[in-house]
């Protein structure tokens, strides 16, 4: 299998590693192109975020990376965006003075009656979040977690999809909702649809399982069988915060997209990859 990955975390936002240190592991491990996808809530941040003042100075550096090591790897300099209703959307135009070569769009939270629930959090966090916001109704917050994702799938212009069952992350431990439940089932039927309607690829994220946040990768089984059925693309990312799990779980992924039927894997700015 050929390595590429396109989302990659640095010390511009909350990696643990600079961006050159991640090129030089990706060199190391054998990948044939990377590319960096900061954290980003254009134009505003929060304390994970790229603050707005280093946006130039994080594209500078990964086009100097890009540059530097054209002969060993192709980079790529792109953003996980963020989709917060009224402050920030994963959108190309929005985005286009900073020149990007492609875009993730994420939800990592909710907007709710003038606060905001964080999915992708401590547990501690998300369980207080869960009861003062949603008084512990599960079920609601992972319906508005969907809708607010196909919020962005319909506003928003983006290439791939970030982690699109990140709800999950802490769902082993504070019991959140039972993904066997038939309105689940229903509710991710209707969200595969607006993934393919919306022409994105999916990623295939192994962070979840990589940081022992969950057994299994964004998304579940189910929901990329479902995403298969609709004819959504999907690739093959890390969502790496660290040089040293820059590939983990590649080839697990590789075997669930080859038992789940894909026969190839596609990729902003590179195409199609045959598997």
């Amino acid at each position: 299998m050929e390595k590429i990955n396109f989302h990659t975390h640095t010390t511009f936002c909350d990696g643990k590693n600079t961006a050159e240190e991640m090129v030089l592991a990706a060199i190391e491990k054998g990948f044939s192109v990377l590319g960096f996808s900061g954290h980003s809530m254009f134009p505003f941040a929060g304390k994970w975020h790229i603050a707005p003042n280093e946006l130039t100075s994080y594209t500078k550096e990964i086009n100097r990376l890009k540059e530097k090591y054209s002969d060993r790897i192709k980079i790529f300099c792109g953003f996980e965006c963020d989709y917060y209703p009224s402050l920030t959307c994963p959108d190309k135009e929005f985005y286009k003075e900073l020149e990007p070569d492609y875009l993730i769009g994420s939800v990592h939270y909710i907007a709710k009656d003038k606060m905001h629930y964080a999915v992708d959090s401590f547990t501690e966090r998300v369980k207080r979040g869960l009861d003062i916001i949603y008084k512990g109704d599960g079920k609601q917050a992972v319906i508005d977690y969907f809708e607010a994702q196909m919020e962005m799938l319909r506003y928003g212009t983006f290439d791939v999809l970030g982690h699109p069952d990140l709800i999950r992350k802490r769902n082993a431990e504070l019991n959140i909702f039972n993904p066997e439940g038939s309105w689940y089932k229903d509710l991710l039927n209707d969200f595969a649809k607006a993934v393919a309607k919306a022409g994105v690829i999916s990623e295939i994220n192994t962070g979840g399982k990589a940081r022992g946040c969950t057994d299994d990768f964004y998304p579940s089984d189910y929901l990329l069988e479902l995403f298969y059925k609709n004819g959504v693309p999907v690739c093959i990312n890390s969502d790496a915060h660290n040089s040293e799990l820059l590939d983990f779980g590649f080839e697990e992924a590789l075997n669930l997209v080859h038992k789940t039927g894909y026969k190839e894997l596609v990729y902003p700015c590179i195409g199609s990859v045959k598997i």
